[in-house]
C-alpha cells in the first residue's frame, strides 16, 4: 500500500529532542535536504504500490537513505548504524525527533530498489536540478559526461564456438528460407541440442564427448554451406547475397581454439 507522507508537528516533545534544536540548520546536508522536491518524488514513485495492504515505509527516507549511502560510499549496513547515531542523517530522511534506533529494518532498502527500478532515475534527476539551482552546477559542466560502467551487468555471452556454429546453421538458413532456396534439411533442432550438450559436457570436463559434438556441429554447417552453394551456383544474385555470409560461415568451420 501507499506509504504515508511524513507529516511534521512543530511542536516540542518533553522527552525528545528536537533535530532542529540540536544541529547546525546552515549545514550542507541540511541545506540541501531543504531544496529537494520531496513531495514530487513522493508523487512520482507513489504508482508502484499496491491499492491494498500494509502501508509501506515513507519514500523520503528510503530515498534519502539511498542518498547518503552513495555520497558517503557507505553500504546498507553501514548506512543504518550510522542513521542511529548521526542526527543530521535523520533530518535528511524526514525526521522530527531524534531517535536512538532504526523506525525500519534494513532489508527495506533493498526492496525499495527492486520496486524503484528505472524510478531512482528520478532523484539523480532531482539532484542535478538542486545542484544547477544552487549554483553547484553548471550547464558547461554537462556538455560531457562520462560514465563508469567497469561493473555495469551486459547482455553479452561468451563467443563459444558451439555458439558460433549455432549461430552460423541458424543465420544461413533464415536467409536461405527469406530468399526461397529449398533446403536439404536445415539441421536448426539437432543442431541446438548439440550446441547444449556441448556446453554441458565441457563444464562437466568431459572432453571426448564435447568434442563429439563439436563434430557434429562442423560437419552440419559444412553440409549446410555445400547445400547453398550447390543450390545458388546458376543465379548471380542470389550467389551475391549469399557470397559474405558464407564466407563468414566458411571462417568458423575452420577455426580451431590453436
Amino acid at each position: 500500500m501507499r506509504p504515508k507522507r511524513q507529516q511534521q508537528s512543530g511542536s516540542g516533545d518533553l522527552f525528545r529532542a528536537r533535530l532542529d534544536q540540536i544541529i547546525n540548520m546552515r549545514h550542507e546536508l541540511v541545506l540541501l535536504a531543504r531544496e529537494i522536491d520531496w513531495a514530487w518524488l513522493d508523487a512520482e514513485v507513489g504508482d508502484l504500490y499496491g491499492a491494498t495492504g500494509r502501508a509501506g515505509v515513507p519514500s523520503r527516507f528510503i530515498l534519502g537513505l539511498l542518498f547518503l549511502k552513495q555520497i558517503h560510499g557507505l553500504s546498507d549496513e553501514q548506512v543504518c548504524e550510522r542513521w542511529i547515531c548521526d542526527p543530521y542523517f535523520q533530518y535528511v530522511t524526514g525526521e522530527e525527533f531524534f531517535r536512538h534506533e532504526l523506525p525500519h529494518d534494513r532489508s527495506n532498502l533493498t526492496n525499495a530498489r527492486k520496486r524503484f527500478g528505472d524510478k531512482l532515475d528520478l532523484f539523480l534527476a532531482e539532484t542535478l536540478r538542486v545542484a544547477e539551482k544552487t549554483g553547484a552546477l553548471k550547464k558547461a559542466d554537462l556538455a560531457r559526461v562520462t560514465v563508469d560502467t567497469t561493473v555495469q551487468p551486459k547482455n553479452v555471452t561468451f563467443p563459444t564456438d558451439a555458439k558460433l556454429l549455432l549461430t552460423a546453421i541458424n543465420k544461413l538458413g533464415a536467409l536461405a528460407r527469406e530468399h526461397g532456396v529449398k533446403l536439404r534439411q536445415s539441421s536448426v533442432r539437432v543442431a541446438k541440442h548439440a550446441a547444449m550438450m556441448a556446453g554441458r559436457y565441457a563444464h562437466a570436463k568431459q572432453f571426448k564427448r564435447h568434442q563429439r559434438q563439436m563434430k557434429f556441429l562442423r560437419t552440419r554447417l559444412r553440409r549446410l554451406i555445400r547445400d547453398i552453394r550447390r543450390k545458388t551456383e546458376g543465379d548471380a544474385d542470389r550467389r551475391e547475397i549469399f557470397a559474405i555470409p558464407l564466407s563468414r560461415a566458411r571462417q568458423i568451420h575452420g577455426q580451431r581454439q590453436t
